[in-house]
Parts: C-alpha cells; structure tokens; sequence
C-alpha cells in the first residue's frame, strides 16, 4: 500500500466515528491534501472543515472539540505552518491534562508535512522533532512506511488519550510499503528493529530509515550487516532496544532528518551516556541536515541533505573498510520522486 493510501484508508476508519474531525488548509481541495484525504468530504462534509490562514486560531477549536468528546485531527500542508500554532501546542494543548491533575485529557492528532525536494528553501523545509519532542505532554511520531503509520494513527484514535504529533515525509507518499512490516502492532507508537545486523547499529527517523536500508542492501554484498532501528517515537525512544543493539554491534550511526545540534542524535548521545557508555567501541556518528537554513538551489540542496552514500561512507569508516568502494551520491528526489509543482 502506498503511504499516501495507508494515510487515507486510516482517516476512512477513523471518521467513521462520529467522534472524528478533519480541520485544515486545502482538505477540501481537489488535491485533498496529496490524496490522503481522497473522497472524505462527500461522505462527511459536516466534518471536514477547511480553514483559513488562521492556524493559531484554529489550534485553539481543537482544543475546545477535544474538550468535548471529539477528536480533532489538524493538518498542516508545511511542518513549518505549524510553528504558528506553538502558543496553543506548548501552553494549552501539552499542559492541560497536567495543570488539571488529570481531570482534563485531550486526545487529538496533528499532522505536519515535511517537504523537502525541488527547491522549497529555508521556509518550507524544516524538520523540528526535536522541538516538540522536548515537551511533555507531547508524543511526536515520524512514521517512515504504511504498516507502521496506518497503524499508529488508528492506535492513537482507538486507546491514546494524549496529544500525538506526526511528521510525515512527503517523499514517502508515492511509496509502495508491504503492509506486514515488522513494527508491534499491540503498541504501534514505539521504536522497533527494521533490519536485524551485527555490525554497525544504525538509528534513523522518516525517510532516513529507507535510506539506511539502502545502504544496508548495498553493504550486505560486502558482508557488512546493518542493524536499522526505526525510532518512530522521537519522544520516548525505547531505551532499551537501544542497548540491548550495541551490546551486539558496538558501533553506532545516527541518521536524522534535520539539525544535529540538540536534536535527535544529542537525545540518543544522551541515553547511552547515562545508561552505558563503555557500549562504543568507537565514538558515535551523526548525520543530519548542514548546519545552515535548507538552500533553494537544488544542487545545493542535495549537498545540505545526507544519503544513502552518505552512510555507507560512515560506516566504512567506523570499521576500517576504506577498500570497499562508496557509490555516488544521488539526490533523494532523484530516487524516490521527481516534483513539478508547488504541491
């Protein structure tokens, strides 16, 4: 199943329920949002309700409908709109279970696209986990294949009742995924192994993920085996699955979406210093956005973005492999999709 049909067929289940609400820029459009929202407003026009520029504004409804029984789900075509709803996120919709001692829950799904690819520069391109990983209350998700994002999103309508925050890739959509992915079904919102290896243990989030089960396919002809942990949960990372890796392989690669400096890869430095940092048998490695705003040029841009070239250079450095022969680089867009537009 494509992701931007895992996306689909999960609202199609959710709105299902009276319970459930759609509220966004564009959902209404013929577009509906790339697909994922396909046919929902002639079914439901009551309860799919197309905003305006307004997204602090409209932050605030879903509180109140989540408040009273509903469960809202907020799109936003750009992560980087969602920076607009922050004062409703981190002051109200993070806290108020907390400041109420409990009286209060609200359960809600926000979505923010990451759309990075054919230039869309410093403003349309930014990936802020890390950000909201940093609150509590808050439970961020980075679904990298359908099986894993159909079934989150439905476990969060079904039996969360907190916040959940997911980023979706936008290189992801056109994607086919096999629907029996290895991910825990019983609680869909945690960390999981993707590849099994006992060689390097690489950690990624989103898209980062496929392209380090690309470069574990390029590396495996060279007996090289990547570990590949998919960390879905930017705010709980399982600890454990983390540990219990090195002890394996005792070298570690992490491969995130965006910036290094206090983002993922400082999170999971973190862990391991406090847990068992005698784990590496050579320092960790990360890889993530340069440390600048995402150029328009695309040929800078695929400078400014890692790879799958990227990885299979650090690994091969990480264990003293420097005869083994390290592809081309070549640009994400130029593998996964091509874009003509600004949608």
């Amino acid at each position: 199943m494509k992701y931007r049909e895992a996306i689909l067929n999960s609202h199609q289940n959710i709105m299902m329920n009276e319970k459930a609400i759609i509220l966004g820029q564009g959902i209404t459009d013929f577009k509906a949002m790339w697909g994922t929202l396909d046919g929902l407003n002639e079914l439901y026009p009551d309860r799919m309700i197309e905003t305006p520029i307004a997204e602090d504004s409209i932050a605030g409804i879903c509180v109140g409908l989540s408040l009273n029984g509903m469960y809202p789900i907020n799109t936003h075509i750009r992560a980087d709109f969602g920076l607009l709803i922050f004062n409703q996120l981190i002051n109200l919709i993070a806290k108020y279970k907390y400041m109420f001692g409990g009286s209060f829950e609200l359960p809600m799904l926000i979505r923010l696209v990451i759309g990075r690819s054919w230039g869309q520069g410093a403003q349309h391109s930014q990936s802020l986990q890390s950000l909201l990983s940093h609150i509590p209350g808050l439970t961020v998700i980075m679904p990298s294949n359908s099986s894993s994002l159909a079934a989150s999103y439905e476990y969060a309508f079904n039996h969360y009742k907190n916040p959940v925050i997911s980023f979706e890739h936008r290189l992801l959509y056109e994607l086919d995924f096999d629907m029996s992915e290895n991910i825990c079904k019983e609680s869909p919102l945690k960390s999981y192994i993707a590849r099994h290896g006992s060689h390097v243990t690489v950690i990624a989030t989103s898209i980062m993920v496929l392209e380090c089960l690309r470069a574990a396919d390029y590396l495996k002809d060279f007996g090289i085996e990547l570990e590949v942990i998919d960390l879905h949960n930017t705010s709980f990372p399982d600890k454990d699955l983390i540990i219990e890796s090195l002890k394996k392989t005792g070298h570690l690669i992490v491969a995130d979406t965006s910036w290094l400096d206090y983002g993922v890869s400082a999170e999971v430095s973190r862990i391991i210093c406090e847990f068992n940092p005698a784990l590496l048998k050579k320092n960790q490695v990360n890889l993530g956005m340069a440390d600048a705003s995402c150029p328009t040029a695309k040929a800078l841009e695929d400078i400014f973005y890692p790879g799958v070239s990227d990885i299979i250079e650090k690994v091969l450095m990480l264990l003293d492999k420097q005869s083994i022969p390290v592809p081309e680089k070549q640009s994400m867009t130029d593998f996964y999709k091509h874009f003509k537009g600004p949608f």
